[in-house]
């Protein structure tokens, strides 16, 4: 029974590869290290850049860069993210749901803090976990687990991870959660569905149904097994009904 949606940020819910990347463009300049469009761009993003950089720089240059990148970055990088088309729905359509949210993001976190207030959006989940700013949680599998302990450890099944790249299919999967993929982020064709997703949705509409289907389902469930009679309806603020209206569990 769905009632708790992990979420990711960079490729799920915002666009954030112009501020990333161009960040990340201005470092290579100052510092001197060669910028190869080839084999840098948005194939890179979603898990750490003190993952992914050092492979195809070395771990030298990708230290210089990122000493560079990380204050440019947080001066003027990260306000360049934009929300994808229908997150803003699908976020309060879930929350009206009585969904409990809590994003679960490889950017470190009082970075990932900053995004979300600045789109307004931190009423809306209950937990904001990202990397620590030592980066003492290296995997999107820690990064789940310890968004997962801040929402009261929910069973797995009553769980969905969403997300754009196979590293959130594998770090969910590392804690039994399933994971739908967001199609409109960085994957490259054919990742998601290698990686073990779900499902994959190409819009945030396409997904917003889904997962209001799944809390739909889950409602109906409850009801059935209490023995309860069922009304589906709109409560305040699109939610979905039971009964008398009041809250769901």
């Amino acid at each position: 029974m769905t009632r708790t949606v992990l979420l990711d940020l960079d490729g799920t819910l915002v666009d954030s590869a112009p501020g990333i990347l161009g960040t990340l463009r201005t470092a290579f300049d100052q510092v001197g290290v060669p910028w190869d469009d080839t084999v840098i761009g948005r194939h890179l993003l979603g898990p750490p850049l003190y993952e992914s950089l050092p492979p195809i720089v070395g771990a030298e240059a990708a230290a210089a860069v990122l000493a560079r990148y990380r204050p440019l970055y947080q001066e003027s990088g990260l306000l360049k993210s934009t929300p994808y088309p229908g997150i803003e729905p699908l976020l309060r359509a879930l929350v009206a749901a009585d969904v409990q949210l809590g994003l679960a993001t490889s950017k470190n976190e009082p970075a990932a803090r900053e995004i979300i207030a600045n789109q307004g959006w931190t009423e809306l989940f209950t937990a904001i976990t990202g990397d620590t700013v030592d980066a003492r949680r290296p995997s999107k599998a820690a990064v789940v687990e310890e968004a997962l302990r801040r929402l009261g450890s929910p069973a797995p099944a009553d769980c969905v991870m969403v997300g754009d790249r196979l590293h959130d299919v594998v770090g969910s999967a590392a804690h039994g959660v399933s994971c739908l993929g967001a199609g409109w982020g960085y994957a490259e064709p054919g990742e998601l569905a290698a990686a073990g997703a779900a499902a994959i949705y190409a819009t945030a509409d396409e997904l917003r149904a889904a997962l209001l289907g799944l809390v739909l389902f889950a409602i109906r469930t409850l009801v059935r097994h209490a023995n309860l009679p069922y009304r589906a309806g709109h409560g305040q603020g699109g939610g979905l009904g039971v009964g008398g209206g009041g809250r769901h569990r």
